[in-house]
């Protein structure tokens, strides 16, 4: 892919990024983001304002949604885009190469952080159940299972139980596109295109922080002080 082309790639892939960024923030609802906090938490480290503690929730649901949000719209697409392989069928797999003499299934992860023991035994599964399916093909090629990582520094063969080797960062891009310096080149082509965004997506967090603000202080105060009984009673309570 020439050096324009990926460009392109890289800001449609950010556009995307952008707009679902920012629907996530603008529908997000104050007392299910409450359910999802530990209200101890924050008596026990001093909050003693509204705006702090929707800050800090905003702060947290975000920070841990746009890690899923990142990896669907933009390293996803990207590495379909630019590893001449198709999109594959099988639950848990994202794209199979096929070569003369073999097939590669990748299953794509945003970083090596990516699940809990339960999920880490389902890609396992996923991978055995591809490796049925493309076993049973007339055309008996040598079958390849890789969890790549779009960014880190983990990187193993398949061994003992597990049919999988996984691939991180830069030894991850450079085995599906051949070019060592791929993973440098995704963020030195965002260029300044990031910044062009970030003034719309503040004005939606100060609104954002101004709802919640608002909402928390008509429920969960008392006399201008946070009634931390009230909103322990809601978050945690039997018949709240």
């Amino acid at each position: 892919m020439k050096l324009g082309e990926l460009e392109a790639l890289i800001h449609r892939s950010l556009d995307v990024f952008y707009q679902k960024r920012l629907q996530k923030l603008s529908e997000l609802k104050l007392r299910e983001t409450l359910r999802k906090k530990n209200p101890y938490l924050l008596r026990a480290i001093g909050v003693e304002t509204a705006q702090e503690i929707v800050e800090r929730l905003l702060q947290a649901f975000m920070s841990s949604s746009e890690e899923t949000i990142f990896g669907n719209a933009f390293f996803e697409p990207i590495v379909k885009a630019v590893c001449s392989g198709v999109a594959a069928g099988g639950a848990g797999m994202d794209v199979v190469i096929e070569t003369q003499d073999a097939y590669t299934i990748i299953s794509i992860k945003s970083g090596p952080n990516w699940g809990n023991s339960s999920q880490v035994a389902k890609l396992q599964q996923d991978f055995m159940t591809a490796n049925r399916v493309f076993s049973n093909r007339t055309l008996k090629k040598q079958f390849r299972a890789l969890l790549g990582h779009c960014y880190g520094r983990v990187c193993s063969e398949r061994g003992g139980k597990r049919i999988y080797s996984t691939l991180s960062g830069e030894a991850f891009w450079e085995e599906i596109t051949g070019d060592p310096d791929f993973y440098l080149k995704l963020i030195r082509l965002m260029r300044s295109y990031p910044a062009t965004h970030k003034e719309k997506y503040q004005a939606e967090w100060t609104t954002t922080v101004n709802r919640f603000t608002q909402e928390f202080l008509n429920s969960f105060s008392k006399g201008g002080k946070i009634d931390w009984e009230k909103l322990v009673r809601f978050n945690s309570g039997r018949d709240a």
